[in-house]
């Protein structure tokens, strides 16, 4: 369990693809901290650390994994957002992200609006995802308020601080995102459609 609220970033710092399995090695402040075993949101993919040294941490990658988000895209040198889970005494400052991408979404635009960003995101409903004004969303792991929501898209509003600390820096028109939906929203979505 996660709250979409980035720790720091890593930096993917090697790629090693064994059969249909993808290790992604990460170095980032928070790896000498970390545990064999433990749970890690990666760009909002809850993965398993695998391997560990003085600066940096080894996850991987099962071919589901890689056909349903934007861990296939990786290259080495960029940027990843990182959140370790949710301590039971710690305070909710997101939402309730589970680390299960739902889909991708293509950033569609990124507006400068004088001292914010609007960033808008395509995505296909057929997979049933909804999204609500002033509801939550996680993008690439982090949680964001839907400020303006269509049938296929929505677009949400970053502050400084979050465009600074996370790897939205470096989404541009054409990039590819992580998605998961809000999970009370996914629920009555469900209901309502039985």
């Amino acid at each position: 369990m996660f709250t979409g609220i980035i720790e720091t970033l890593g930096k993917v710092s090697g790629l090693k693809h064994e059969q249909s399995n993808l290790h992604i090695t990460i170095e980032s402040p928070i790896s000498n901290e970390l545990k064999i075993d433990q749970s890690v949101s990666h760009n909002g993919i809850c993965l398993t650390v695998v391997a560990l040294d003085d600066k940096s941490h080894t996850v991987t990658a099962i071919d589901e994994t890689l056909q349903k988000t934007n861990l296939g895209n990786l290259k080495e040198g960029d940027l990843v957002n990182l959140e370790r889970c949710l301590q039971m005494n710690g305070r909710l400052d997101g939402h309730i992200v589970q680390g299960h991408v739902d889909q991708t979404a293509t950033c569609i635009s990124v507006e400068d609006e004088n001292g914010s960003w609007r960033y808008t995101f395509q995505y296909d409903v057929t997979q049933g995802n909804v999204t609500v004004e002033k509801g939550s969303i996680c993008v690439n792991g982090i949680s964001l308020t839907v400020v303006d929501s269509k049938d296929d898209q929505f677009s949400v509003a970053i502050i400084p601080y979050t465009l600074e600390h996370t790897n939205l820096q470096d989404v541009k028109t054409g990039s590819i995102v992580n998605l998961e939906f809000d999970i009370i929203g996914k629920y009555v979505a469900k209901l309502l459609r039985n």
